[in-house]
């Protein structure tokens, strides 16, 4: 296939040679290859500036990512054959990690599909499109995925910040299947019904899979607090292990009523909610002396952009320290981080900073990752987001 070049400005190639698959506006050598020659979407052969071919690239001259490299032939486009042949690799990798389809099918550029990512629920698939070259490919994706997997239904949750960044509108909508209201998911052998409509993503966060299971060895006979809980995440799988009491906090009614909900779905009783902001119900629970034995915190991204390091570096420690406070002795933190600009080495400094604040000796027991779902690509440090720290708090001990 022939598409138009666009050239890239002397020595922007390192990165991508590196192993890196965006191109960013200010790379482009806009002389020799105006952005504004190209509509959103359009595909268009990457050159180096010495007229060397590195493959072929979604373009959108709108976006500060400005291409998305499809492949390093140069000749190879996306199409629906690619597409297909892709998600087939992708599905592949997933069949062989999870017993049953609940899982993240596809993870954007680590499974070499750049503003896609599927999450599949037994025979409910939802599809959720970024970028407006993959935008340009919405029919070929559902078509591949009806083929693929034959699900009951399909639906394009196309309604997150990044379509607004590429220029594209917002909707929710079902183009195969029966209407669904309600996601079914199973994660480690706990069940959980998560209601469609003001969901959050696609539904549900399969990311933190391996580090919710990871919790359920430490859970048993102890009273754990989940914070910032959705619809229950971590807490019910820590009461399905055996958790004497969990006690989850959101400020989302609707994920409160999910809660209780999915509680009694897991024939529990010992589940209560506190609905409000994370920060004041801390606080709160400290004020009225209470304490547990593991507090969970896995915040949305406090860091969602560079220029809010600081405020977010200072946001993750106020609520670690408010974390620790309500541990009893011998209590365990588990501090979660889904912030790509916030390091492990720098949340692990920043705990080490919440325990001296605190007057607490700290062990650091286990550090999580994303789960295999969610594969990071070495070149791409933006594809490795998630962290959790286990750490266990000792008060009086030096």
């Amino acid at each position: 296939m022939d598409f138009p070049p666009l050239y890239l400005r002397k020595g922007a190639e390192r990165r991508l040679r590196s192993g890196h698959l965006w191109v960013y506006s200010n790379e482009v050598d806009t002389r020799r290859s105006p952005l504004t020659g190209f509509a959103a979407g359009s595909q268009a052969q990457l050159r180096s500036s010495n007229d060397n071919p590195l493959g072929t690239v979604f373009v959108n001259p709108h976006a500060l990512i400005c291409g998305r490299l499809i492949s390093r032939q140069a000749t190879q486009g996306m199409t629906p054959e690619l597409l297909t042949a892709r998600l087939q690799t992708a599905l592949t990798l997933r069949q062989s990690l999870f017993p049953k389809p609940f899982y993240r099918w596809v993870f954007g550029d680590s499974d070499g599909l750049s503003g896609l990512v599927i999450d599949r629920f037994d025979d409910t698939v939802v599809i959720q499109i970024s970028t407006a070259g993959m935008e340009q490919m919405k029919t070929a994706v559902i078509e591949a995925v009806h083929g693929l997997a034959k699900p009951t239904a399909i639906i394009l949750k196309n309604d997150g910040k990044m379509r607004k960044v590429e220029g594209l509108e917002s909707y929710v909508e079902q183009p195969h299947g029966p209407e669904v209201t309600l996601l079914t998911v199973e994660e480690n052998g706990v069940r959980f019904e998560v209601p469609m409509a003001g969901g959050q993503k696609t539904g549900w966060f399969y990311d933190h899979r391996m580090n919710r299971q990871r919790l359920q060895h430490y859970a048993p006979g102890k009273r754990v607090l989940d914070v910032f809980s959705y619809v229950g995440g971590w807490g019910i799988q820590a009461a399905c292990a055996g958790a004497s009491q969990v006690t989850c906090i959101d400020s989302s009614a609707s994920a409160i009523e999910s809660v209780h909900h999915n509680a009694t779905l897991n024939g529990l009783s010992n589940v209560d909610t506190l609905e409000g902001d994370a920060f004041d119900a801390l606080k709160s629970l400290r004020d009225e002396q209470r304490s547990f034995d593991i507090v969970v915190l896995d915040p949305p991204a406090l860091i969602p952009r560079r220029r809010d390091q600081k405020a977010g570096e200072e946001a993750y420690a106020r609520l670690n320290q408010l974390g620790l406070r309500l541990l009893a002795p011998d209590g365990l933190l588990v501090s979660a981080s889904c912030s790509m600009h916030l390091s492990q080495e720098k949340l692990v400094d920043i705990l080490r900073g919440s325990g001296r604040k605190t007057g607490r000796f700290m062990q650091l027991l286990e550090q999580g990752h994303q789960a295999p779902d969610h594969p990071v690509i070495p070149g791409i440090p933006e594809t490795d987001y998630i962290k959790a720290c286990f750490v266990r708090s000792l008060a009086d001990f030096f």
